[in-house]
């Protein structure tokens, strides 16, 4: 009954968990193999068939017939007497098989085998899953919100695969309820113990550009090419496009007339601001569209620094840095440069950096990420608009503004 009754377990085991005849038989035998082990210290003179859609389960034990007070390895030999037992006509020499009933191997002995097979049926289900999502990592996947965590939203997608989405590759503005079906890119496959953790991001500029090949038809087709994307998660993405074909115009196909096409990925990224730019290999060109919508009236570029120097009119320069020095941020992320803005007339201008015996290193690295980098771009701003474009406190602004009008303007 024992035999029976396990095996209808083997059974229930191939159905739940959609395993294959090949694979369920090396499973069963390695663990039949890990039992025979332990009890008799040695597998190798044994046969174990499994038929595991029948319920079928038989060990067998192959032994040599010594004679009688001459067994040395009692696994390995049988005596005259004990071999005639089972059959009458024995001679020493011959080969004995012998069926070993699971209950021989005793009732603890089942029981710690049952366990682990299903310590090694969950093994092989967390190596397929760790292997169909490593194959999955750069694509877009849709799952359930199953529940919130402080740190983490815990996804469950149809086969009831965990899938958990951290609070660093949310967008700010994400906010999910139970029930809700949530997209993102499969960030990555860690392995933790024995189980898989599934990341998913929403964060990633991979998934942008998977949006758009799902959204826009020539990009899945391969007459538009993504050349790069850089993003500022919910507030500020840049995607430079390019096409082999001139009669096609990268960035109004992406766009769509009156922004139809790009509108749903938009919205998929809490309304983040995306400025697709036509990709050139011209650099001057392709700085001055990524700087886009200021007008750039002249460029210095200096290729071994990976610096460009760019000259503006002083109305256009609150536009080349845009809103807490977004828009410069991410035109030097997609070019690989360096941006460094000047006003027209400005030659006379000073480094902010010039200024580091009276003005601390995180101060002027503060102004620096809002583009701030010289003494006339802080002091033709207003204090409050300083405060807004920075983290600083306004006490601390005006206190740069007093230096600089001190060593700067005298």
């Amino acid at each position: 009954m024992e035999n029976i009754a396990l095996i209808e377990s083997f059974s229930e085991f191939k159905d739940d968990k959609l395993i294959d005849r090949v694979t369920l038989m090396a499973i069963l035998e390695d663990v039949f193999r890990s039992a025979l082990k332990k009890k008799f210290g040695d597998d190798d003179n044994f046969d174990i068939i499994v038929n595991p859609d029948k319920g079928d389960l038989e060990i067998w034990r192959n032994r040599v017939v010594v004679a009688d007070g001459e067994v040395e390895e009692p696994n390995q030999e049988i005596s005259l007497t004990e071999a005639r037992k089972i059959e009458p006509d024995f001679e020493v020499g011959e080969d004995v098989s012998e069926e070993v009933k699971l209950i021989d191997l005793g009732r603890r002995a089942i029981l710690a085998l049952r366990q682990n097979l299903i310590s090694k049926i969950h093994e092989h289900d967390n190596t397929i899953i760790y292997k169909q999502f490593k194959d999955l990592v750069g694509e877009i996947y849709t799952a359930e919100v199953h529940h919130i965590r402080h740190r983490a939203v815990i996804l469950l997608d149809d086969e009831g695969n965990e899938i958990v989405l951290p609070k660093d590759k949310q967008i700010p503005s994400d906010f999910f309820r139970k029930g809700d079906n949530v997209r993102g890119v499969i960030d990555g496959v860690e392995l933790k113990g024995a189980k898989p953790t599934i990341i998913m991001s929403r964060s990633s500029p991979v998934f942008l550009e998977k949006l758009f090949e799902q959204e826009i038809p020539e990009v899945f087709d391969g007459l538009i090419t993504i050349k790069n994307v850089v993003r500022i998660p919910g507030e500020k993405a840049k995607v430079a496009v390019d096409s082999y074909d001139d009669r096609i115009d990268p960035v109004g196909a992406c766009v769509g007339m009156k922004g139809s096409r790009i509108h749903g990925i938009v919205r998929e990224l809490g309304n983040e601001n995306i400025d697709v730019i036509n990709y050139t290999s011209n650099l001057p060109l392709f700085i001055t569209r990524a700087l886009s919508p200021a007008r750039v009236t002249s460029i210095k570029i200096d290729e071994e620094t990976k610096r460009a120097e760019v000259i503006l009119k002083p109305e256009e320069v609150s536009k080349a840095i845009g809103r807490g020095g977004h828009n410069i941020r991410l035109a030097g992320q997609l070019t690989g440069f360096e941006i460094d803005v000047f006003r027209e007339g400005a030659e006379e201008d000073v480094e902010l950096s010039e200024f580091s015996d009276e003005i601390e290193g995180w101060i002027i690295e503060e102004f620096s990420k809002a583009g701030l980098d010289t003494a006339k771009s802080i002091l033709e701003q207003d204090v409050n608009d300083l405060v807004k474009r920075t983290d600083l406190e306004e006490e601390t602004i005006s206190e740069v503004i007093r230096i600089l009008r001190e060593e700067f303007e005298d």
